[in-house]
């Protein structure tokens, strides 16, 4: 069997180049398809909202609609629109409104930043906690860290703000 050619010593420095380029354009698209998924999410539970206000006959039959909506859903989209989805879909579009998920710097969180967001009660804490995790990059694990541990309400009340950015960031 015939040995492989030796390498062009310029070959590691294009590759190094070319999986840079690469890389980048995978993050971009990766970043850029969670947006435009968690734009239909909140469409969907725009969708949903207004089509439970549309009358208060439909509320009543509002939970079978939501059990008939998921199972088409899934077996067209799968696993992802089942009714507790939905539910998630449709507080989120309770939750926030267009512009804070789309023309501020929280448009780049994921789905998963999202949920852990609506979980906050209060305006405030959510919007600072979503700021946060957007520009210190807290993983979901982290952001839910941050709001369990009370890093917001902490700093507002401490003296010692920066005590509690150190501990926060340890």
């Amino acid at each position: 069997q015939a040995m492989a050619p030796a390498l062009p010593s310029e070959l590691p420095a294009l590759l190094s180049q070319v999986q840079s380029v690469l890389r980048q354009a995978r993050q971009q698209a990766h970043r850029s398809v969670n947006r435009v998924m968690v734009e239909a999410y909140w469409r969907v539970g725009q969708l949903i909202v207004e089509h439970e206000q549309a009358g208060r006959a439909r509320a009543a039959y509002g939970e079978r609609v939501l059990d008939q909506l998921a199972q088409r859903l899934q077996d067209e989209f799968g696993a992802g629109f089942s009714v507790a989805n939905l539910r998630n879909f449709r507080q989120f579009h309770l939750t926030f409104g267009w512009p804070e998920i789309r023309d501020t710097p929280c448009s780049e969180l994921s789905w998963s930043h999202w949920r852990t967001l609506m979980r906050v009660t209060d305006p405030a804490a959510r919007r600072w906690y979503g700021q946060e995790a957007q520009q210190q990059a807290w993983s979901v694990a982290a952001l839910r860290r941050q709001i369990g541990t009370l890093y917001y309400e902490r700093l507002l009340s401490s003296q010692d703000k920066a005590g509690v950015q150190a501990e926060a960031h340890a």
